[in-house]
């Protein structure tokens, strides 16, 4: 694919959730029709898209009609299955590259490709068997966080151990399903990072000011820009992500988080192929959000300026916090997102809203 796309031509995006619903927005600001691949009818996609295939991930007729209606295709989760990615990207033009998928999916794969380009990460084991996990928490003194390898979002199948003894392993592995699972050793961090940066089809790569992340209960609970972290900081974080796209051969947005040690020492966590929770911020600080960014990469259009134009504290609004929206409009300096979902449940991710910080 050489030359960008124009007005009128087809954006194909894996997935109709809130993610695929903004970039859906972001694609028709641009002139750009959307097409969407997703099981779920009422999905928070297909109410901005101007088509819908409803059929699995991996459903061949679906991805065949998918390539064949759309010029360049994305995804919005990093979950879609490595064999029917490459089998899109076969016939049509695929964006984030399938290397990407196959680093992220895997925690254990992600944590050995970041280590192989110089990237320092928490200390980690591959755990199969209870013993494995006893053999990993006598490494790691008894503490660690104990994860699935694979399909782990928002703190779920995740187990925190703190001071364990080898005993305390029994049973575990299967308690998580009995799927390959990795340790990691817990790093003494003062603060999460993330930094949301995209590469272009020519090899032009951006990043937005490094955001700082506060969850509760393993779910994102607000974002905090600019972090409160040394320039030095920003710097090496931006640095590492612009490393992580150009050993990729990458095109569009990522967003990779740091854990920031009391020295100012950074130490990657994970990445996401694709646009993040932690850069909707964007929308509201910026002229071109991480949304359009993303549009652009993949089309191959020129990217976006990156510069911050206030202070902001993004929160997310789970379950019945969306029906604090009617308040939050009545505020003078926010912006407010909800996602269309049809169900509220607790600690489901409803909107979003952004407040900007005027000095």
């Amino acid at each position: 694919m050489s030359r960008p796309l124009s007005p009128g031509q087809t954006v194909g995006i894996i997935g109709g959730g809130q993610l695929g619903r903004m970039l859906a927005m972001a694609a028709a600001r641009l002139g750009f029709r959307i097409v969407v691949l997703e099981p779920d009818p009422h999905c928070p996609a297909a109410q901005v898209a101007n088509s819908q295939i409803v059929g699995a991930y991996d459903d061949g007729k679906a991805l065949q009609q998918l390539a064949e209606a759309s010029d360049v295709i994305t995804y919005e989760f990093e979950n879609v299955p490595v064999v029917a990615a490459r089998a899109v990207a076969e016939r049509t033009s695929l964006f984030p590259p399938t290397e990407a998928l196959e680093a992220a999916q895997d925690r254990l794969t992600e944590k050995i490709f970041l280590n192989s380009t110089g990237i320092s990460t928490a200390p980690f084991v591959s755990v199969d068997s209870d013993e494995n996990l006893a053999q990993g928490l006598a490494r790691f003194g008894g503490s660690g966080v104990l994860k699935t390898r694979r399909l782990g979002y928002d703190g779920k199948g995740q187990r925190v151990f703190r001071n364990a003894l080898p005993r305390q392993a029994a049973g575990v592995h299967a308690a998580l399903g009995g799927v390959p699972l990795i340790l990691e050793g817990l790093v003494p961090f003062e603060r999460e990072i993330s930094v949301i940066a995209a590469r272009g089809r020519d090899g032009a790569v951006v990043a937005y000011d490094a955001a700082e992340n506060e969850h509760h209960e393993g779910i994102l609970r607000q974002t905090l820009v600019p972090a409160r972290i040394p320039a030095a900081t920003a710097r090496a974080a931006r640095d590492a992500t612009f490393q992580i796209l150009e050993e990729l051969h990458y095109v569009g947005v990522i967003a990779v988080e740091f854990f920031v040690l009391g020295n100012g020492a950074i130490v990657a966590n994970e990445m996401a192929p694709r646009v993040h929770n932690s850069g909707h911020w964007t929308e509201a600080a910026c002229a071109c959000s991480q949304f359009e960014q993303h549009i652009r990469a993949v089309a191959g259009l020129p990217l976006g300026g990156t510069d911050r134009l206030a202070d902001c504290v993004m929160q997310n609004l789970l379950g019945d916090e969306q029906d604090t929206a009617p308040q939050l409009l009545a505020e003078k300096d926010v912006v407010v997102h909800l996602y269309g979902k049809t169900e509220s449940r607790p600690g489901r991710k409803m909107g979003h809203f952004t407040r900007l910080i005027r000095s």
